[in-house]
């Protein structure tokens, strides 16, 4: 904050203090402020349309992800932000080809898949084998020896619907997405299949990384939309053999050149010390990446914005950070730690749940005994933060962080998540579906104002 920003608070404040009035909340101050200057532009929602209409969706080692480089680099220059810059990083880059799945058997019917990233791909003429449908690798290994020699494995293995007290299903159920193709081809299989990684869908099916492992044959591995998962399912249990024939172009390539772009708002006291608050740029190949994680970008970039506009310059530096490659390898994150992680950074938060409407913080430390006296701290500052904001965004857990951020644990930097209503994120997720008209342009004011004042709090005070 400028000394004219701090004085303007110490007068408001200094209003307040009749007798029997409450004790004076200066973060509250801040975070009104905040709250009126992010609510009152549709900077945000203007940015993720440039994002995601004029660029569209940005897969590592693509020509659009670095036109989003590009776009990123100039709309932080253009606001007026410090050390704007470029750091060079190498990226997997994976094709995804012309891809197509059908039921041959009993009846024609075309399926709505889509291949997993870094999939190999089928011989030209595709793979056409009967579907051995298993819910889970329990199933897949009580089947008897050679059960799936030369046939094609289905996990149709359903993610739970989100409820208040459980969330998301997401982080079970995503275990056959990664690690499905190698869990069949030890059994003998030709090629993998899995139900969409999500509980609602209209045959929208859902992409998503996958991984090999060394020593086990490569076979072609992709996602059904639910509803053709099931039909599989029902036809396998009604005594029918599905035979499926698939077709994927896919391959990888020789890793390509991005870049992660840094700007900052430079503390006024202690500069070198860093309040990191980052988002990454790419997504896959399908839809817009408005959710995931455009949302994410232009939230950092409007809470670095709004504190440039208010004069709120912290004591530390407020650092965004957009990182390339979050979607299938990290290597922006590796890169940042690398080249970056030697710095101090008081706290890194991380933005990558879409942009609905703000809920809370979650903090992760490398120490659990710290993290779970750490959480109460953090409870206790939201609800500080609130009367400010009034977004009733005050949930606190533990187990935060990010994949991008990540890397920094091992320097023990204190890792944040950024937590919103998110009911219906895995809807959209990796998904044709996540597109603009999905986001709520007041959410994403409202969480590029819960940001900011989170950053600016963080810097300037330290995190609770």
């Amino acid at each position: 904050m400028t000394r004219r920003g701090l004085g303007l608070v110490a007068v408001t404040l200094g209003l307040a203090t009749a007798a029997g009035a409450e004790a004076p909340n200066p973060l509250a101050e801040v975070a009104r402020r905040v709250r009126s200057e992010a609510l009152s532009r549709t900077a945000a929602f203007d940015r993720l349309v440039e994002l995601c209409d004029g660029i569209g969706h940005r897969l590592s080692g693509s020509k659009a992800l670095e036109a989003a480089v590009a776009w990123a680099q100039v709309r932080l220059t253009s606001d007026g932000h410090e050390n704007v810059r470029l750091d060079p990083v190498q990226v997997p880059h994976w094709q995804r080809g012309a891809e197509s799945a059908e039921l041959v058997s009993p009846r024609p019917m075309a399926l709505a898949m889509l291949g997993l990233g870094g999939s190999v791909g089928t011989p030209p003429e595709g793979v056409t084998a009967e579907v051995v449908v298993v819910s889970d690798d329990t199933a897949l290994a009580a089947l008897a020896p050679d059960a799936v020699k030369g046939k094609i494995v289905l996990f149709d293995h359903a993610m739970p619907a989100w409820t208040p007290e459980r969330g998301t299903g997401y982080g079970t159920a995503v275990k056959y997405r990664v690690v499905g193709a190698v869990l069949a081809a030890k059994a003998g299989a030709v090629a993998s299949l899995i139900r969409s990684v999500t509980a609602h869908s209209l045959r929208t099916p859902h992409t998503g990384m996958m991984r090999y492992e060394d020593g086990v044959p490569k076979i072609p591995h992709a996602a059904l939309a639910v509803e053709d998962a099931a039909l599989l399912a029902r036809l396998a249990k009604s005594g029918h053999k599905p035979v499926v024939r698939l077709r994927m172009e896919a391959r990888t390539l020789e890793p390509a050149p991005s870049h992660n772009v840094l700007a900052e708002l430079v503390g006024r006291d202690l500069p070198r010390e860093i309040v990191l608050l980052g988002a990454h740029l790419d997504s896959w190949d399908v839809g817009q990446g408005a959710h995931d994680d455009g949302a994410g970008v232009v939230m950092a970039m409007e809470a670095l914005t709004v504190l440039r506009r208010l004069g709120l310059r912290p004591r530390r530096t407020v650092r965004v950070v957009l990182f390339t490659n979050e979607e299938n390898g990290l290597a922006g994150g590796k890169a940042y730690a690398s080249m970056h992680g030697t710095e101090l950074h008081v706290a890194a938060i991380e933005t990558d749940s879409g942009g609905f409407a703000p809920r809370g913080l979650a903090v992760g430390l490398p120490d659990a005994a710290a993290e779970r006296t750490a959480v109460p701290r953090l409870g206790a500052w939201l609800r500080a933060v609130d009367p400010g904001l009034g977004f009733g965004a005050v949930e606190a857990r533990g187990d935060g962080g990010g994949a991008d951020i990540s890397p920094l644990a091992k320097n023990g930097v204190p890792l944040f998540a950024y937590l919103v209503e998110e009911s219906r994120y895995f809807d959209v997720h990796h998904t044709a579906a996540d597109t603009v008209d999905k986001v709520d342009p007041t959410d994403l004011a409202r969480g590029a104002a819960f940001l900011a004042t989170v950053a600016w709090s963080f810097a300037e005070s330290g995190p609770p």
